[in-house]
């Protein structure tokens, strides 16, 4: 090959060159792209951050579920599940405790432990017997026990009930129209 012919060639070598190079670099940076959103985005954990949950967000997402799953337990004569749920409310009522050792200058593990303790006891005989009249009794006495903590922390405006079979909560919410 001679002048315009090599001349020709070896730019298109160098142009082949040039795109092998781009096309790597390219491939490269989606690669490392998409593995970075397959792993998910670097979000640093909530000990990192300093986030804490408040009362009222593990009241709702952890403590509320549990005490309405025990009762429905308990109606569909499911004495394991209500069984498991108890251990589950009686943990998540550990952990709000710590997670929150002090609200209103009170030990918030000592509030929960004195007004929870007696109807926790009489639920775990009531479901190791499958007594459904101690099971009613001691729930409602749980129940009420939620319900002087609400009041003792300035928060009677929650109020827990007993479920029924056609609600789709253990919240009660007053319909009182506002003037």
């Amino acid at each position: 090959m001679s002048g315009p012919e090599a001349a020709g060639t070896r730019r298109r070598q160098i142009l082949v060159a040039a795109i092998a190079i781009a096309a790597t670099a390219i491939l490269t940076i989606g690669l490392a792209t998409s593995r970075g959103r397959a792993a998910g985005p670097d979000v640093p954990s909530p000990q990192a951050t300093g986030y804490l949950p408040s009362i009222s967000d593990l009241m709702i997402a952890t403590i509320q579920p549990r005490h309405e799953r025990l009762w429905r337990a308990e109606q569909d004569g499911n004495w394991e599940f209500a069984a498991y749920e108890l251990g589950n409310l009686h943990g998540a009522f550990d952990r709000l405790g710590h997670a929150h050792p002090v609200e209103h200058d009170v030990s918030f593990p000592d509030m929960i432990a004195s007004v929870t303790e007696q109807p926790f006891k009489e639920l775990k005989g009531a479901i190791q017997s499958k007594d459904v009249t101690a099971f009613t009794k001691a729930y409602a006495d749980l129940t009420d026990a939620c319900n002087s903590c609400h009041q003792a922390l300035n928060h009677g405006v929650v109020q827990i009930a007993v479920p029924s079979r056609t609600s789709a909560s253990d919240l009660k919410i007053n319909s009182t129209p506002r003037n």
